[in-house]
């Protein structure tokens, strides 16, 4: 019997199985409860005026779910293939007709998936905390607003409104979506030739912390030297090799009110595809020729 060379059925139902078995982690349980009452408690973090007490709001949520959908997605990838290999489960896999990029396109599905479901959930979290505390302040507005004409209070209560749900909410989340993805495909990509998940989860955290400051370093690095083209390659190898994760960071315009330019949104959604399809190709080069 000829089997199909690539079949959505197996893909997804290796990434249900990944999906299940990420959800049963306790750090899974523990990351995602220490981040949803971080953003609930977030609306007792802030009593000042209501743009800057929004403002605390927005800066702490948006802070707690890009960190935790960081951490979750190196964690829970770093763990698939080397549990995989010990419990021996990937032989069985393999020894199916399933080819070698089906199998890791289930594990990075998976987690992603569990990224999305995650995510979701703080989401909503977060929404309810910005509304409550909507709510709570204008009633508070409505009090102190005596003897002023309709018109000035509706006004009052529209720049409330407008200060807490900005129409760069949901780009800020989605690109912070989209950077948790490219971390997981890298940590694939890592534990594809790693020894162990204890040295891609460290091995990623070094990436993560180069990936931040890589924008001020070059920025530093050509104002010491002459931009020469031995300097531009050797960034632009830097640059190749460990993502600027400082592109994906919007929270500080989110917080400021500012919007993000449609231009800007696709780009960085862009990039970050392009990066998680790379690093996904990369492992599935390496995985290819790893003997099991």
């Amino acid at each position: 019997m000829k089997h199909r060379a690539f079949s959505p059925v197996r893909i997804a139902a290796l990434t249900g199985n990944t999906f299940t078995e990420l959800v049963r982690l306790k750090v899974f349980y523990f990351l995602l409860i220490f981040a949803l009452l971080l953003i609930g408690s977030s609306i007792f973090m802030a009593q000042l005026s209501f743009q800057q007490e929004f403002q605390v709001l927005k800066d702490v949520s948006l802070g707690a779910m890009s960190i935790f959908t960081s951490l979750l997605a190196i964690v829970a990838t770093a763990q698939l293939l080397p549990r995989d290999m010990e419990e021996r489960t990937i032989y069985t896999i393999l020894a199916k007709p399933v080819p070698r990029y089906e199998y890791l396109a289930g594990k990075l599905a998976g987690v992603l998936l569990l990224l999305l479901v995650s995510l979701l959930a703080m989401t909503a979290v977060f929404l309810a905390v910005l509304f409550v505390r909507q709510e709570m302040l204008a009633s508070e507005t409505l009090r102190q607003t005596t003897g002023l004409r309709p018109e000035q209070v509706q006004e009052a209560v529209r720049a409330l409104k407008a200060s807490a749900f900005s129409a760069n909410l949901l780009p800020g989340i989605v690109v912070v979506y989209l950077k948790a993805a490219l971390l997981a495909s890298l940590t694939l990509f890592i534990s594809t030739f790693a020894t162990s998940n204890i040295f891609t989860i460290f091995v990623m955290v070094f990436i993560y912390f180069i990936g931040h400051l890589q924008a001020t370093a070059r920025e530093y690095w050509l104002q010491e030297n002459s931009a020469g083209w031995i300097a531009k390659t050797f960034l632009a190898l830097v640059a190749l090799a460990f993502p600027d994760l400082q592109l994906f960071n919007l929270v500080d315009d989110i917080v400021a009110g500012t919007t993000i330019p449609n231009g800007l949104f696709a780009q960085t959604a862009l990039l970050g595809c392009v990066y998680t399809s790379v690093y996904f190709f990369f492992a599935w080069v390496v995985f290819y020729g790893k003997e099991l």
